[in-house]
């Protein structure tokens, strides 16, 4: 039996990593099939319908309508379509910043080594969410963006650099530490002696054997992202309306709670639903990926 299929059989064995990843597939098919559900209900979720304020659920507004008068479920959908891109975007951006780091800290060693992790430890020092607020808050209009910044795609892509900017150091140091292990291996040694470059040593030898704590760290850190990205536009600094996102849903919803409680009720049931699935799904692979790690944790608790 090959190493997927062992990965596969230990996975299919984490009852809630799979739960997990069939409620993610589902919310990523439902979110997606925002532009054909809106054809078939023929309906704009942009569009305003004043005479529908707080409208109850029917047949053609499942969900009901918000204080505009808009389809909470279109909206909803394609919210979710903004804060899963954030989070997939981010994480990937802040892996690939983090793996580079940490396999030239790792392999490199020396000064190099002992000057990364010097800056990520002076990253992780810093208090995560009143940086990224301060960092959200900066107008970028002020910095010679201009007309650029007005786009609503521009808040979109700030939050992701943002993200990134600060999200990098835990997968920094998993690819540090794994590299630190692989490089004393004998196929590492012997592709040295025979003269390969380092930088192809690193990726064609090292990157391969040390992807797994990696993928982990990824799947984890999309969690950590759909939070911030929450927590950011429910203070008014995140993605900006019209442009929907779960977590400006609720920052419209929390004024009109009395009102209409469902609508705060809908985006933070998805925001809570997609962490807990993503955190089972990244529980799942790490026991599926690093078996022995958590043989050693199981034991090591008995």
């Amino acid at each position: 039996m090959g190493t997927t299929a062992r990965a596969w059989q230990r996975f299919r064995q984490h009852r809630f990593g799979l739960a997990g990843l069939v409620v993610l597939v589902l919310l990523v098919v439902a979110c997606l099939s925002a532009g054909w559900l809106a054809a078939v209900l023929g309906i704009d979720p942009n569009a305003v319908d004043l005479f529908g304020q707080y409208g109850a659920p029917s047949g053609s507004h499942p969900l009901g309508q918000d204080d505009l008068g808009r389809d909470v479920l279109l909206r909803l959908l394609a919210g979710g379509q903004v804060s899963l891109s954030v989070a997939l975007v981010a994480a990937v951006a802040a892996a690939s910043i983090g793996t580079v780091v940490g396999l030239a800290a790792g392999y490199m060693g020396g000064w190099l080594d002992a000057m990364l992790m010097r800056l990520v430890d002076s990253v992780i020092a810093l208090p995560l969410l009143p940086l990224l607020i301060v960092l959200a808050a900066i107008d970028p209009t002020k910095l010679g963006f201009g007309a650029w910044a007005e786009e609503q795609s521009f808040g979109l892509i700030r939050i992701v650099l943002i993200v990134a900017a600060v999200g990098w150091t835990t997968p920094a140091r998993l690819v540090r530490g794994a590299t630190l292990a692989a490089r004393e291996q004998g196929y590492v040694l012997a592709a040295r002696a025979l003269g390969v470059a380092p930088a192809v040593v690193a990726i064609r030898h090292i990157l391969p054997n040390v992807s797994g704590p990696l993928i982990v760290a990824t799947t984890l850190a999309m969690g950590q992202v759909i939070l911030f990205e929450s927590a950011l536009s429910f203070l008014g600094l995140g993605i900006q309306p019209p442009t929907p996102s779960w977590g400006n849903m609720l920052t419209g919803a929390q004024e009109l709670i009395w009102q209409a409680p469902m609508l705060a009720v809908y985006p933070g049931l998805a925001i809570f639903l997609t962490v807990v699935s993503v955190n089972f799904l990244g529980d799942a692979l790490q026991d599926a990926l690093a078996p022995r790690s958590s043989e050693r944790a199981d034991r090591g608790s008995t």
